[in-house]
């Protein structure tokens, strides 16, 4: 028998790509499958971001680049975090990575380690609890639901950190809830923060500008100037411009965190594309119009599914702030159909519907489903047609 190692024994698969997997296998058997599971826009990548990357290959820019990612895309980096977060970084407090994915693992990699603890709100995105895992420390979780918006207060917080305590995540909006935290609600976490100086903050930013929500997004180190030397800002084109398959991911940090992350970088992967690099330096510095034309859609989408949703019978979902997904309480329905889990709801769907969803429990919630409304309202109106027929 082989062996692999003691690590690889508490890591899961990604919950995730098995639904994107699943339902590419269904595809090729020939059944009409929807799939609401991928986090991934509907939308093509915009002409002026992909022209530039032809131009690129056209001009022979092919080669290997700096290991942390080209000065040109660094000085684009630099000018958003200023313009939109009113955070100031050198280069050497930024990395960029093959998606914001490796920009957290390196993180992970390069900060924890055996006996630290990793603060994780649940529900959380799937990948959290592994790369602390595999870093060799231990997630904590601290649960919210429907109830408080999916939220962590300052008190749970407070509760949650220990000695051992070395990050925190913090997803805003977020996967999969579409939740996000208001000024206030990051300044009394930071309240908590600021008595704990031994705990670094991962702010996974990722669905920034996919955000409509009733209070402004803000970076918790520009509301708090005291906590940047320990916030760790993470971000990406991948989601607002519709550039999942580019690769691109970065991150602005304290320079010994980034220096550590790029370590870990330049004994894996090394640099990212250095095509899609170019791309991602249009994507930041060029017209944003595209990504106010998604945005519309988006919250057009979000605004069709939530009420669709709660209509469904024992489905109760809460209006999200942003990020594209819809994560209804399914515990009601649940019974209702005599079932036990919540994949055993997804299952039924699938197998009745055709409609490929995710499990709320691999994202730390148990009773809940994902939708993703990162499709075309035809292929949403039609889902919800068939699930509507499947539910008692």
């Amino acid at each position: 028998m082989h062996q692999v190692s003691d690590r690889m024994n508490r890591v899961l698969p990604s919950a995730t790509s098995a639904v994107l997997n699943l339902a590419a296998k269904l595809r090729e058997q020939g059944r009409d499958i929807i799939s609401l599971g991928a986090g991934e826009p509907d939308f093509d990548t915009p002409d002026h971001i992909k022209e530039s990357a032809i131009n690129g290959i056209n001009s022979g820019q092919t080669k290997y680049t700096a290991i942390d990612g080209t000065a040109s895309l660094k000085n684009a980096i630099q000018k958003k975090f200023k313009d939109d977060n009113n955070l100031d970084y050198e280069h050497d407090e930024i990395i960029v990575s093959s998606g914001a994915k490796q920009t957290l693992f390196n993180l992970c990699m390069g900060l924890l380690g055996d006996g630290d603890e990793a603060i994780i709100p649940s529900p959380y995105w799937v990948s959290y609890p592994d790369m602390v895992r595999i870093a060799d420390a231990k997630p904590i979780f601290i649960d919210t639901g429907i109830e408080n918006d999916f939220k962590i207060s300052a008190e749970q917080l407070d509760n949650a950190i220990s000695k051992k305590t070395k990050l925190l995540f913090l997803n805003s909006p977020s996967n999969p809830t579409g939740s996000c935290y208001s000024k206030n609600d990051l300044l009394k976490l930071a309240k908590v923060l600021l008595r704990n100086p031994g705990v670094y903050i991962a702010s996974d930013d990722i669905y920034e500008k996919i955000h409509w929500g009733p209070s402004k997004f803000y970076n918790i180190a520009t509301l708090v100037p005291e906590l940047k030397n320990r916030v760790i800002a993470i971000n990406g084109v991948s989601k607002c411009y519709a550039m999942t398959g580019w690769r691109i991911g970065y991150a602005g940090g304290p320079k010994e965190i980034i220096k550590a992350m790029k370590t870990v970088q330049s004994q894996s992967t090394s640099n990212p594309s250095s095509i899609s690099q170019i791309a991602a330096t249009e994507a930041l510095i060029g017209d944003q119009t595209c990504v106010k034309k998604m945005l519309k859609e988006y919250e057009k989408r979000n605004e069709y599914i939530v009420n669709q949703l709660n209509n469904l019978p024992g489905f109760e979902c809460r209006n999200g702030d942003g990020a594209f997904y819809a994560f209804p309480k399914v515990t009601e329905a649940l019974n209702r159909n005599d079932m036990k889990t919540d994949a055993d709801l997804v299952n039924h769907i699938l197998n009745k519907a055709e409609v490929v969803l995710v499990p709320g429990t691999p994202f730390g919630a148990p009773g809940y489903i994902r939708f993703s409304f990162a499709c075309s309202m035809n292929e949403l109106e039609n889902a919800i047609n068939r699930i509507s027929k499947v539910i008692k």
